[in-house]
């Protein structure tokens, strides 16, 4: 049986009244209204046991039932702690109804020297030491209720804060003035509920600190933990450097309980009726409150779900960006290929170009010997046959060193041609290479800055190709002007020869006629010197040599033929690669215009995003809306989306080898960009 306290309907304001009061507040204080409602509601539930906490409030823990003297002492024993603990959650009831009864009357932060804050502390202090073990140590036996606080740092993450800023004070000294210090902090956080409910939720750990009939580990505790879940209204500072937490005596002050009751009827029915109007009140309160519970349980399963999608989201990127690494990578070994034959290339020319030297020397110096050997031979008029023998010797040299200086001019030429198809074939693959880079692009938006950088890092290095180019291209100018000074002296060694084929054929002349006179003379001879016999037999011998000379003479005639025809295929073969070089020129600054073409797709590239069909839904130009008749077009330059009137030209792009759709202005712009190049 409990005793109600009966209050003055007077004292209560009716239902109307409050709905007034609601009304004329701002709208920046009806968000604390639901709190208010629950606190009113925990104090109204609380009055329900006001009378019998007051009977029983002066019996905590000191005096037990009368007539259990003559009971055994097991039975005492239990029946003095259930009135213990009845007792003890009847004080902490009151001490909790009170508070927050006395907090919102003030309506501000509490702090540490607050009465019924501090009564309420003392009350909450006795619950926890009911039921503690002694631990005996070394020093001697300890009974603290810190202990089993210190699990709450194991069993809650979240309150690892509290244990290492009670740990960091140094005033503390003992365990009691730390339990208190935590449970400051615990009720400053608004979480000293949550806390306890974690302690009692794991009771086989409590089980080292308490008793098996301690509160803690009996159902009043659960009952104080519900009663502690109140206290988040009220906002609490509470300063902990400069109070003696260690030595404050614990001591219920029960003057702040004590109230004169009344006990007329005509008050008993004003107040039943009052609580009546409180209850209704209440139920509206709460009608509301799980309209808004219900709101915000809906919202938390949205979020949930907007979360899923968004951890979803987040695993697609990771392997995104993986996927775009392991392309990095492989690009990368791409690239130290390419630098490696590009090196390979570039010692192989340097190679040829010191060949191409030193065979330039070596006929040099033979254009010299035959100069010197030519300039005797016109000072040397009487030993002609001596010196055309000479110049067959040395002629026929210089055919086994024209055919080698040839052979090594088609060596040269084929090792040309073969450094120009593997230019081609890195051409190509660059190609390759910056479709991929698009296409990729397109699928990649994410990661538009990481491939930024890659674009750059890939720009550098074709500008470091650009620059080997150009000095491939030096190196070829540099072989071109080789070539010409070989020409010239090719030139020079034909006039030399034309004027030593001159002057041979005047000496034949001469010779003819000196054999003209040679006759006319052995003529007059054999008619003079008839009768001499023995001059007659020697210039028979004269006769036979020069026969003979004669016939040597036409030997040395069909040798001029066999090297004109051979001076005639020499200049077939000097035609022949001279058109080789002009091919290569050809070649070389079609190298160079692909080059150019492979630039402005880079540029394209960087400008230009390919628009997506959904992305678009009117044309760009004629801003005419696309349907069934009217279809899209993406432009395979700027990726835009176009009707078919506004891109029906048709241009061949550097990233297309046939013709392909591209719209008017991209159109205009091409052309123009063509004219410029080959003007």
């Amino acid at each position: 049986e409990e005793d109600f306290e009966i209050i003055d309907k007077k004292q209560l304001p009716d239902a109307a009244e409050l709905r007034n009061e609601e009304k004329a507040k701002p709208e920046e204080a009806r968000w604390s209204a639901p709190i208010l409602s629950l606190a009113r509601k925990a104090s109204e539930n609380l009055a329900l046991s006001y009378g019998s906490a007051l009977k029983s409030a002066s019996l905590v823990g000191l005096v037990s039932k009368p007539g259990s003297s003559d009971s055994p002492a097991k039975t005492s024993t239990r029946c003095h702690t259930m009135e213990e603990r009845a007792n003890l959650m009847n004080m902490m009831k009151l001490s909790i109804k009170i508070l927050i009864q006395s907090a919102l009357s003030l309506g501000r932060t509490l702090d540490s020297d607050f009465p019924p804050l501090q009564q309420f502390f003392v009350v909450l202090e006795h619950c926890l030491k009911h039921g503690l073990k002694v631990k005996k140590t070394f020093i001697g036996q300890n009974k603290s209720f810190f202990g089993p606080l210190e699990l709450v740092e194991k069993l809650c993450p979240e309150a690892s804060d509290i244990a290492t800023s009670v740990k960091n004070l140094p005033e503390l000294k003992t365990a009691v003035g730390r339990g208190r210090a935590w449970l400051y902090l615990a009720l400053m956080q608004k979480k000293l509920a949550d806390y306890l409910k974690v302690l009692l939720d794991h009771k086989h750990l409590l089980s080292e600190f308490y008793e098996t009939d301690a509160l803690m580990m009996e159902e009043e505790g659960a009952v104080i933990v519900g009663l502690l879940v109140g206290l988040n209204v009220i906002d609490a500072n509470l300063c902990l450097k400069g109070e003696d937490l260690d030595s404050q005596v614990g001591v219920i002050d029960f003057s702040l309980y004590l109230k004169e009751t009344q006990d007329s009827d005509g008050k008993q029915d004003g107040g039943i009726t009052a609580v009546l109007d409180q209850k209704h009140y209440v139920e509206e309160l709460n009608r509301h409150l799980s309209c808004t519970v219900a709101d915000l349980q809906n919202k938390i399963d949205c979020l949930e779900k907007t979360n899923s999608k968004l951890q979803e989201e987040l695993a697609a990127a990771t392997d995104r960006i993986g996927s775009l690494q392991e392309e990095q990578q492989q690009l990368k070994q791409q690239n130290e290929l390419i630098r490696e034959r590009s090196e390979k290339s570039v010692e192989v020319t340097k190679e040829d170009t010191k060949v191409e030297l030193d065979t330039y020397k070596q006929s040099r110096q033979g254009l010299d010997e035959m100069y010197s050997d030519v300039w005797k031979q016109l000072k040397e008029e009487k030993k002609i046959r001596l010196e055309l023998e000479k110049e067959l010797e040395l002629q026929i040299g210089m055919k086994t060193e024209m055919e080698i200086a040839m052979k090594l001019l088609e060596k040269d030429t084929h090792e040309k041609q073969d450094t120009l198809v593997a230019l081609r074939q890195q051409l190509e693959e660059v190609k390759a290479i910056n479709l991929q880079m698009f296409h990729k692009s397109q699928n990649a938006e994410c990661s538009l800055q990481q491939k930024t950088e890659a674009i750059s890092s890939f720009e550098g290095k074709t500008n470091e190709m650009m620059s080997s180019m150009k000095q491939m291209e030096e190196r070829l100018q540099q072989a071109e002007k080789a070539r010409q000074a070989a020409e010239e002296r090719c030139n020079k060694m034909r006039q030399e020869l034309a004027g030593r084929l001159d002057s041979c054929r005047q000496q034949m002349a001469q010779l003819d006629s000196k054999c003209s006179t040679l006759e006319k003379e052995l003529k007059s001879e054999k008619e003079q010197r008839q009768t001499l016999q023995k001059e007659l037999h020697q210039e028979k011998d004269a006769t036979t040599l020069l026969k003979t000379e004669l016939q040597q003479m036409e030997g040395l005639k069909k040798e001029l033929r066999k090297l004109q025809d051979e001076k005639q295929q020499l200049k077939k073969v000097h035609e022949e690669q001279e058109q080789a070089l002009q091919e290569m020129g050809l070649h070389l600054s079609q190298s160079k215009l692909k080059m150019e073409d492979i630039k402005e797709v880079n540029k394209a590239l960087k400008g230009h995003t390919w628009l997506k069909d959904d992305e678009a839904t009117h044309c760009k130009q004629c801003k005419k809306e696309f349907s069934i008749s009217r279809r899209k077009h993406h432009c395979r330059n700027c990726g835009d989306i176009f009707c078919n009137t506004c891109s029906s030209n048709e241009l061949a792009l550097p990233s297309y080898p046939k013709p392909v759709r591209v719209c008017d202005n991209c159109h205009t712009l091409l052309l123009q960009q063509c004219s410029s190049n080959s003007s």
